[in-house]
C-alpha cells in the first residue's frame, strides 16, 4: 500500500464529505479511493469512517488520524515546495490568527489584492483574541499585538499601534473630562483590557514629557476582544485606550471624544508569531510580506 497516497484520499473524504466527491476531485475511480480507505485502515487495524447512504462521518480515531496526517502532508508539501516551482507559485491552505479588528479593518478589505497574486493559496482566518494551541491548531501564523509570552514561539516585529484615550460624550457628560491622568483613579471610570493568556489586565500608561503615570483605575467591564473593547466604550462605559485605526471614524462624527490630548499613551507592538519552522513555508513567507507591506500602508509598520 500505498500509504502516502492513502492518507491525501483520507483527507480529502473527511474534507469533502463524500467518496464520490472526493474522487472526482482528485481524478481517480471511485473504487480506488474506497480501496484506498480500506486498505489504510486495515493497516492501521482501527476504523476511521463510519460510511452511510448520504454521507461519511468521521470517527474517533479518525478524527485524530485527520489531524496528524494534514500536519504530515502539509509539511512533506512545503518541503517538496521549498525545491520546486513552489518557491515562486506558492500554494495550500495558509491558517492564519488575528484579532478581529485587525481582520475587519485592515487585512480582509485588503486580501483581493493576495488572492490575485497568489491564486492558490486558500486562506483559514481564525478571528479573536483568545489563546491559540499554535501545534494542536496546525497554526501557520498570528498577528498579535504584544510580545508572546511562549518563548517556544518565534516572534518578528512587524508594526506597533497608536493609542489614544477617549470616551464617548455621554460618558464626558455624566463624569466630565480629565485635566490629569491621576483623575482617572479617583473620579472616573475605565474600559479595561485583559490578556487572556494570563487574566492580566493591561493598565494605562501616559507619559508627558519626563513625567510617565501607570494608572490602574476602577473599570466597569472588561475584555479581551478588541471589537468589544471599542463597542464598551462607544457605549459610554468608560475611558478606553484605543487604537488611533480603530476609533478614526468615531473621532471624526463624534461618537467619541479624544481626552488627555497632551499626554502620549504607549504604544502596542505588532509581532507576527510562528511556531518553530512555519516561518520557513513558501506560502507563510509571501503572505507575511504582503502583510508587512499592507501595515506600512495602514501606518501600522514601525517608524524607521
Amino acid at each position: 500500500m500505498d500509504q502516502l497516497s492513502a492518507m491525501r484520499v483520507f483527507l480529502r473524504v473527511v474534507e469533502m464529505g463524500n467518496f464520490t466527491r472526493a474522487a472526482d476531485a482528485m481524478g481517480m475511480p471511485k473504487a480506488t479511493v474506497s480501496n484506498l480507505i480500506h486498505n489504510l485502515e486495515a493497516h492501521l487495524q482501527t476504523k476511521l469512517l463510519n460510511r452511510t447512504t448520504r454521507r461519511v462521518m468521521v470517527t474517533t480515531d479518525g478524527a485524530l488520524y485527520y489531524e496528524r496526517a494534514n500536519q504530515i502532508i502539509t509539511e512533506i508539501d512545503e518541503l517538496d515546495g521549498s525545491l520546486s516551482h513552489s518557491r515562486t507559485n506558492p500554494s495550500g491552505r495558509l491558517r492564519v490568527e488575528m484579532s478581529g479588528a485587525f481582520a475587519d479593518l485592515v487585512v480582509i478589505p485588503a486580501l483581493k489584492d493576495f488572492h490575485e497574486a497568489y491564486p492558490d493559496i486558500s486562506i483559514d482566518l481564525g478571528v479573536g483574541d483568545r489563546p491559540v494551541d499554535y501545534l494542536a491548531e496546525n497554526v501557520d501564523c498570528a498577528l498579535r499585538a504584544g510580545a508572546p509570552g511562549n518563548t517556544s514561539l518565534i516572534a518578528r516585529r512587524v508594526g506597533e499601534v497608536d493609542l489614544l484615550a477617549c470616551a464617548a460624550p455621554d460618558y464626558i457628560a455624566a463624569f466630565g473630562t480629565p485635566q490629569h491622568p491621576s483623575e482617572l483613579e479617583a473620579d472616573h471610570r475605565l474600559v479595561n483590557y485583559f490578556f487572556a493568556q494570563n487574566n492580566r489586565i493591561m493598565p494605562f500608561v501616559l507619559t508627558r514629557g519626563e513625567e510617565k503615570m501607570e494608572i490602574n483605575g476602577r473599570y466597569t467591564v472588561s475584555t479581551n476582544d478588541a471589537r468589544s473593547y471599542s463597542a464598551a466604550a462607544l457605549s459610554g462605559l468608560g475611558i478606553a485606550l484605543l487604537a488611533r485605526f480603530m476609533a478614526r471614524g468615531a473621532l471624526e462624527d463624534g461618537r467619541l471624544v479624544p481626552v488627555l490630548a497632551d499626554w502620549q499613551v504607549e504604544r502596542l507592538q505588532l509581532y507576527i508569531v510562528y511556531p518553530p519552522n512555519r516561518h520557513l513555508s513558501n506560502k507563510v513567507r509571501v503572505f507575511v510580506d504582503w502583510l508587512v507591506r499592507l501595515l506600512a500602508r495602514s501606518q501600522l509598520a514601525p517608524p524607521d
